[in-house]
């Protein structure tokens, strides 16, 4: 068979054998007319083997976004009188909203306000409000690490009570605060004021104030993505900033069920379009992520690390012949000859395939396609 076709069908066989386990190969054949034969024999063209590092590496979409959307309700009826307007951040003791002109503000916490905090009260509700007491100067002398709402505490209440120029009772109704683990960022308002949203209907829907960006993966190449990895992602504008993998999804939806703006966009080749395999959602927490500009929901893409081979011989995609026993093998160009030799695949990544066997070394030639 000619080499035109053997590159050809190598090209093609790699395709298939690899498609499967998860790689992607960038590589296209040439032109017919780039691959013709020299009358000596010799490859149109050659490339080195080289001896490096090697990365399975590959890139996906994905939407730039904020971790930990939650939606907020109130807790007793009334009417709407103010609410934090959508884009802004608030911060602890911050107000988000007024029901009937009374504020509800913001206390760091993961343990929701699920009751009135009184006199003789415990739990982990208790020190998360005695932890912002001390945090907002109002504490003094509490001991934050004890879940009891001592007198002390209904002292601090008093304190914080009177800074805000509130009826000084020594006691947390359930409607005065709502706990979130950080500041919170306004996503959008669910009720316009004067309305009367009541229990159970939300007002506002928050995150926290931490870029994070979302992508999707087909769930059969969930494992080419782990937590910890780490990764590069190009940010509207052009810029790249650099972060890690913080969760896997455990769970597969098709990519219309859990794809689009509120899901995360849809990354890895998924994404709209009514496609039906089953995706997983990833999420990438920065290293920096006060230095990461960009509006919500922006498409960035995402270099993903993926397993690294250290000191392998490789060659370009292009390289790879089908051997007429089976199998692949490289054209080596030595001397102003060529020889066949057959060789085992490894690891494919950005062009390129990791190859042992034969009497393969750094620095040899072997035939590619000519571009």
């Amino acid at each position: 068979m000619a080499r035109r076709g053997r590159w050809l069908v190598a090209a093609l066989a790699v395709v298939l054998a690899v498609s499967g386990g998860g790689y992607v190969l960038l590589d296209r054949p040439a032109r017919d007319d780039g691959r013709r034969q020299h009358a000596d024999g010799l490859p149109p063209a050659t490339d080195e083997v080289r001896r490096g590092d090697l990365s399975s590496g590959s890139q996906v979409d994905g939407t730039l976004g904020y971790a930990g959307e939650r939606k907020l309700s109130t807790s007793g009826p009334g009417v709407l009188t103010w609410a934090a307007a959508e884009g802004s951040a608030v911060e602890r003791d911050g107000r988000l909203y007024e029901v009937n002109g009374r504020a509800v503000r913001l206390m760091y916490g993961t343990v929701p306000m699920y009751r009135p905090l009184k006199a003789g009260d415990k739990g982990e509700d208790v020190k998360q409000l005695k932890r912002n007491l001390v945090a907002l100067g109002h504490g003094t002398g509490l001991d934050a690490s004890d879940g009891t709402f001592t007198q002390g505490t209904a002292a601090a209440v008093k304190r914080w009570q009177k800074a805000h120029k509130e009826k000084e009772t020594g006691e947390v109704a359930r409607e005065d605060i709502a706990f979130a683990p950080g500041p919170q960022r306004v996503k959008r308002g669910d009720a316009a004021v004067g309305d009367e949203p009541g229990p159970g209907k939300p007002v506002l829907t928050v995150t926290g104030t931490e870029r994070i960006v979302r992508f999707q993966l087909d769930a059969a190449k969930a494992g080419s993505a782990k937590t910890g990895d780490k990764v590069t992602v190009r940010l509207p504008g052009g810029t790249g900033a650099s972060g890690k993998i913080d969760s896997v999804g455990s769970t597969a939806a098709p990519d219309d069920q859990n794809g689009g703006p509120g899901g995360g966009g849809g990354g890895g080749g998924g994404g709209g379009g009514g496609d039906k395999r089953a995706k997983v959602e990833v999420i990438v927490v920065f290293d920096s992520p006060g230095d990461v500009k960009g509006p919500d929901q922006s498409p960035v893409s995402v270099s993903l690390t993926g397993e690294t081979r250290t000191g392998v011989l490789s060659v370009p995609v292009g390289a790879l012949l089908a051997l007429s026993g089976g199998g692949f093998g490289v054209q080596v160009v030595e001397n102003g000859r060529a020889r066949d030799v057959k060789v085992e695949l490894g690891m494919f990544g950005n062009g390129r395939v990791e190859v042992t066997g034969g009497d393969l070394k750094e620095g040899m030639r072997v035939g590619v396609p000519k571009i």
